[in-house]
C-alpha cells in the first residue's frame, strides 16, 4: 500500500491547519456562509439538510486496517457511530458539527488520509476496481497508476477551478468493474504488442444527461500517461462551458464539437506537453509501483474450505455470490455485504468497521477496498482461511450471501440527507431488500443490479442499473421512473431503456414484483440472466408486466 511522502504530510498539515482557521472565522463571524462555501468544498464539506456532510477521500478505494479503525474513532468521537461509503469508493460522515471539523482533519492526517478534491469544480478521488492487484484477470494492477494520477492532480494549478467536476475511473481487467464509461475519463489497461498501455475513453458521464464515453486513444503507450491527461483535461478547460453548469461538464465538451475535433485538439496539445514532463513522472511512478508489491503470500491447502463447501449449504451460498477469482488459486476475494435485508445500503457501524479492521490484520494482510457497490473487500484471503472468517463474519451479522442479488441495492442518500434529492431511496431500497428476502425469491433471481437514486444528479448510477430507479418529486408527491436493460460493464455498457410513467412509493414494488417474476417465466432456463433476457427479448414484455397491459388487455 501507498505511504506518504514527506510532501504529502507537509500538505495535508498544511490544508489542514488553514482550514482551521477558515472554519474559526465562519464561527466567529468573520466570513459569511457565502465566503465559507468555496473553502470548505474545497476540503469536501457540504451543508446537506440537516447538517454538515464530510466526504472523506479513499483513493482507489484502498484503506488499510488502521486506517479503518481511525474511521470507526471518528463515527463515534465526533458523528453518530456510522460512516456512509458511497459509489466513488469515499465515506462520507452525516452528521459533523463544524467546530469539530478541524479536528476529524486532523485525526484522518494521522492515518494518511485527508478530504481534500473530494467536491468541487476539480479532478476528484481516481476511482478503479476494487479487486485490483488481486483479480485473476487482470493485466496490470491500475493501482500504481491512479496513485501516479492523484499526485499530478492534487492541487495543481490549472485545473483547481475547471467549469465542473471532474472524474477519473482506471481498470485493469477486460471485465470493466471501474465503470469506466460512466467517467468524465476512462482508462483501461492492455497489452499490445508485448507493450503496455491504456484504452483512453473520454466524456462520459450520468446525471441529467447520461452519456456513455467515447475511445479517444485505442492505445497509449504507458509512458505517456500523464501528459496525455493533461492535454485532455486542458482542452477542456479552455472549451468548456462555463455559462450554464449543466453544460459544463466534458460530456457536452465532447458532444458539441464531436470526438474527432475534440480528439484533434487534445493531440495537438498532447505534441507541446509531451517533452516537458522530462521523465519526472516515470520516475515517480518508479517509486509508487515498489509499494504495491504483492503480500508475503504462503501456499496453504484448502482442504478446510472444501469441506466447509460440501458440509454447509449456507456456507456454500456464501461463498457462491461473496467470493472471487484471486490470482493465486489458493486465495480468494472476498466481498463482505453491507446490504443486510434492511440494512442501508453503505452504511457501516464504528463496530462493523473494527471487526473489518481485525479481520483484514488476522486474515487478508491487513488490506481492505471499499467497492462502487457500496460494500468491503478483502482481496488476498487464503481458502483456507475462509471458514473461519465466514464464521467471525456470521456472529456479526456481515455474513449476508447477497453480493450480485436483487438486495445488493445501491443506493444514494436521498432526501433523508441531500440537499439536491427530491425523493427518497434509502428507505425504498430497504423495503425492496425486505420485500424480496420475504419471498426467498432472490437467488432464484439471480444476478441483478439494481440501483435507486434520489435525484437526476443520479449518484447510485441508475441509469447503468439492470434495472434502474429513479425518484422524483411530482406536484409534492414521490415518483419512482423505472429504466431496465442499463449495463455497467464494458465493452457491453449501455444506458437503460426508460419503461414509462412513474410509479408510486406505494405501487413500486408490486411492479418489480411483477417484473421479476415475468423474467422467471421468461428465462430460457436458469443460467440466462435478468440482462440478458432482456437483451433477448427487449422491453415490450417486461413493459407489459411493469403495467399489466397484457392483463388489462385480456380482461378488455
Amino acid at each position: 500500500m501507498y505511504r506518504y511522502s514527506d510532501w504529502d504530510e507537509t500538505f495535508v498539515r498544511a490544508r489542514v491547519a488553514e482550514f482551521s482557521d477558515q472554519v474559526e472565522r465562519r464561527l466567529t463571524g468573520a466570513l459569511s456562509e457565502d465566503e465559507f462555501r468555496p473553502l470548505r468544498l474545497m476540503n469536501g464539506l457540504y451543508l446537506q439538510l440537516h447538517a454538515y456532510m464530510l466526504r472523506v477521500a479513499v483513493p482507489y478505494g484502498t484503506l488499510s486496517a488502521r486506517q479503518m479503525r481511525a474511521l470507526a474513532e471518528i463515527s463515534e468521537k465526533w458523528d453518530r457511530g456510522y460512516g456512509h461509503f458511497t459509489t466513488r469508493q469515499n465515506i462520507q460522515f452525516n452528521w459533523p458539527k463544524l467546530e469539530d471539523v478541524p479536528a476529524i482533519l486532523s485525526a484522518l492526517a494521522d492515518v494518511e488520509m485527508h478530504a481534500i478534491q473530494t467536491s468541487g469544480n476539480c479532478i476528484r478521488n481516481v476511482t478503479t476496481d476494487p479487486f485490483a492487484g488481486a483479480a485473476a484477470d487482470e493485466v496490470a494492477d491500475p493501482r500504481p497508476y491512479a496513485e501516479l494520477i492523484r499526485q499530478w492532480s492534487t492541487d495543481h494549478p490549472e485545473f483547481q477551478f475547471l467549469p465542473r467536476k471532474f472524474k477519473i475511473a482506471i481498470t485493469g481487467s477486460a471485465e470493466d468493474r471501474a465503470v469506466i464509461r460512466a467517467h468524465d475519463i476512462g482508462l483501461r489497461l492492455v497489452e499490445r504488442d508485448g507493450a503496455l498501455g491504456f484504452e483512453v475513453i473520454v466524456g462520459g458521464g450520468l446525471g441529467r444527461t447520461p452519456i456513455l464515453g467515447e475511445v479517444i486513444r485505442d492505445f497509449l503507450p504507458e509512458a505517456d500517461l500523464l501528459p496525455y491527461l493533461e492535454a485532455v483535461v486542458s482542452v477542456y478547460n479552455g472549451l468548456g462551458r462555463r455559462d450554464n453548469k449543466y453544460k459544463a461538464r466534458i460530456k457536452i465538451t465532447v458532444q458539441e464539437n464531436g470526438i474527432e475535433a475534440y480528439r484533434a485538439a487534445t493531440e495537438a496539445r498532447f505534441a507541446e506537453l509531451r517533452p516537458l514532463f522530462g521523465g519526472a513522472d516515470r520516475a515517480a511512478l518508479a517509486e509508487i509501483a515498489a509499494q504495491f508489491a504483492p503480500p508475503a503470500f504462503a501456499a496453504r491447502d484448502a482442504g478446510a474450505f472444501d469441506a466447509a463447501y460440501a458440509a454447509d449449504p449456507v456456507f456454500r451460498a456464501w461463498a457462491d455470490t461473496n467470493l472471487n477469482p484471486h490470482i493465486r488459486a489458493d486465495h480468494a476475494i472476498v466481498t463482505v455485504s453491507l446490504k443486510a435485508h434492511g440494512q442501508a445500503p453503505g452504511d457501516a457501524s464504528a463496530v462493523q468497521m473494527r471487526l473489518l479492521a481485525d479481520l483484514a490484520e488476522e486474515f487478508g494482510h491487513g488490506e481492505l477496498r471499499i467497492s462502487q457497490y457500496q460494500n468491503v473487500v478483502l482481496p488476498h484471503v487464503a481458502r483456507a482461511d475462509l471458514p473461519a472468517l465466514y464464521a467471525r463474519l456470521k456472529a456479526a451479522g456481515l455474513a449476508t450471501a447477497n453480493v450480485g442479488l436483487v438486495s445488493d441495492i445501491i443506493a444514494c442518500p436521498g432526501l433523508d440527507f441531500c440537499a439536491l434529492a427530491t425523493a427518497r431511496s434509502i428507505p425504498v431500497a430497504q423495503a425492496i431488500a425486505l420485500h424480496f428476502d420475504a419471498l426467498k425469491l432472490e437467488h432464484e433471481i439471480g444476478e441483478l443490479e439494481l440501483k435507486i437514486s434520489g435525484c437526476i444528479n443520479a449518484c447510485a448510477h441508475h441509469h447503468i442499473g439492470h434495472i434502474g430507479i429513479l425518484g422524483l418529486d411530482r406536484a409534492g408527491v414521490e415518483n419512482y421512473q423505472i429504466t431496465l436493460g442499463g449495463d455497467p460493464v464494458a465493452p457491453s455498457a449501455r444506458l437503460g431503456d426508460r419503461m414509462g410513467p412513474g410509479f408510486s412509493a406505494e405501487d413500486l414494488i408490486p411492479a418489480l414484483e411483477r417484473l421479476l417474476l415475468a423474467y422467471l417465466d421468461l428465462r430460457t432456463d436458469r443460467s440466462e440472466r435478468f440482462i440478458d433476457t432482456y437483451r433477448r427479448l427487449g422491453a415490450e414484455p417486461f413493459r407489459a408486466a411493469l403495467y399489466q397491459t397484457e392483463a388489462k388487455a385480456n380482461a378488455a
